[in-house]
């Protein structure tokens, strides 16, 4: 059974309290397992040290899964070493950096940099849908699913967005992602990080989203590292709940949280998930 929840159970969630649950515009629970922590290394293949790095993270069990980059340089090797560890990899979209590999047609360069100049012009542009960038959109987005199962030899089963731009309007209201697919959701913010405008507009992308594809509970990024107190607070929300961590193991903050004692300490007997699992309800 789905559970219906409020904002103040938010709240109270993050402050550390119990009996409170997430809003429904907050989290669809659309899956059977109940809990668990997914640390997901963003930019799998963008170079050959975003790679490398990660890959270490992941043998030390402190990375579930990966997002992978294609079309980029280090993107076809990734792909490799992710069949070769058994590394859960989902389809990380890009919409917004200059395709690097050579594979990349000057068809699909072009529409990369129609989609890339929009997109980055303002703040505003990811909300706005453009109905003259419609093929364009189409194009990029499957010229990145065919090379993903090229490289990765199926379908991608989970999708995210580079700078989250899976998000923006024309993905999403234009129907461009799979259905059934797991899809990363908006931030979760904590009380007082985001105005009220804000945190509804997150809300309505969920809720859009989520009458078409499993998500998870809560989707946090790592950073800032500086407030450990915080990161316990997100740790603690997976003993109940399936909570994503966003991270880049290229950052070396990052890298050495990740690869070294820091995350172990932080969440002590909160288990990382070996992969990024969503079970369909």
């Amino acid at each position: 059974m789905r559970r219906k929840f409020d904002q103040s159970g938010i709240e109270n969630l993050l402050q550390g309290e119990t009996g409170g649950e997430p809003a429904a515009s907050e989290s669809r629970r659309t899956h059977s397992r109940t809990h668990g922590l997914i640390v997901n290394a963003d930019d799998w293949g963008l170079n050959r040290e975003t790679t490398d790095r990660t890959l270490d993270c992941f043998r030390c069990g402190a990375v579930s899964s990966v997002s992978a980059m294609v079309f980029m340089k280090d993107s076809e090797r990734a792909a490799g070493i992710a069949c070769e560890h058994r590394i859960d990899a989902g389809l990380h979209l890009n919409f917004t950096s200059s395709f690097l590999a050579s594979r990349a047609s000057s068809q699909l360069t072009a529409h990369q940099d129609r989609l890339s100049e929009y997109l980055l012009r303002n703040r505003f542009s990811q909300a706005m849908f453009h109905p003259g960038l419609v093929r364009s959109f189409e194009y990029v987005l499957s010229a990145q699913r065919d090379e993903f199962i090229r490289l990765y030899g199926r379908e991608p089963e989970r999708l995210d967005g580079h700078h989250h731009m899976h998000l923006c309007a024309n993905v999403l209201f234009g129907g461009l992602l799979p259905p059934g697919t797991v899809v990363r959701r908006s931030f979760s913010f904590q009380p007082g990080e985001k105005s009220f405008v804000n945190r509804r507009y997150r809300q309505t992308i969920d809720w859009v989203l989520g009458r078409r594809h499993r998500l998870t509970d809560f989707f946090f990024s790592i950073q800032p590292l500086g407030t450990l107190d915080r990161l316990r607070r997100i740790f603690n929300l997976s003993r109940q709940y399936v909570v994503e961590m966003e991270t880049h193991p290229q950052v070396p903050a990052e890298y050495e949280f990740l690869s070294g004692d820091g995350i172990r300490h932080i969440a002590r007997d909160c288990a990382i998930a070996p992969r990024f699992e969503i079970c369909p309800s």
